[in-house]
């Protein structure tokens, strides 16, 4: 029997991958604890991705300064409401992708998930004892935009953040 692997990979999978994911979510987990809180409530990691991964929302977050705040990034998409709306549908379609991220964050201790708190707190790269991962230049950006959601989520509850992004929790 021969196994057969693809050369290629389309460029969803290349981007929605649970290794970029937890990439990203160890990103927003960094930011969210270095701005006051102690550990990441586990179910906004699930918000991470489908924020990221869809181009309008992701757009939206990159040209929203990082002291603006969610409010104001929701705030813009008033007139066209169905892009943060479906971020509900999004965040469920994509929940295998977010909790295969959250796997592999954790396998690979970039992350550790306190199940009696359903928390997780992201390790330092000076606790890692690494350097700054290397991430390809199609990636740009992602972190930064993890970086601000981390700020952002970090002020609010996680019914303010649902309020907010107009999801259900």
């Amino acid at each position: 029997m021969t196994l057969r692997v693809r050369a290629e990979l389309t460029e969803l999978e290349i981007v929605q991958n649970p290794a970029i994911g937890a990439y990203l979510i160890w990103n927003f987990a960094l930011s969210y604890q270095e701005n006051g809180a102690a550990a990441v409530s586990f179910p906004l990691a699930f918000l991470v991705l489908p924020m990221l991964l869809h181009r309008p929302t992701f757009d939206e977050v990159a040209a929203t300064r990082k002291a603006s705040g969610l409010p104001l990034f929701a705030s813009k998409f008033d007139k066209e409401r169905e892009a943060l709306v479906e971020l509900h549908s999004r965040a469920l379609q994509l929940r295998a992708l977010s909790l295969q991220s959250i796997g592999m964050a954790a396998t690979s201790r970039l992350i550790k998930i306190d199940y009696e708190q359903a928390t997780l707190r992201a390790y330092s790269l000076d606790l890692l004892d690494v350097k700054k991962p290397k991430v390809p230049e199609r990636l740009n950006g992602f972190a930064s935009a993890a970086d601000k959601l981390g700020a952002w989520f970090s002020k609010l509850s996680i019914a303010q953040i649902a309020s907010t992004l107009r999801i259900d929790f």
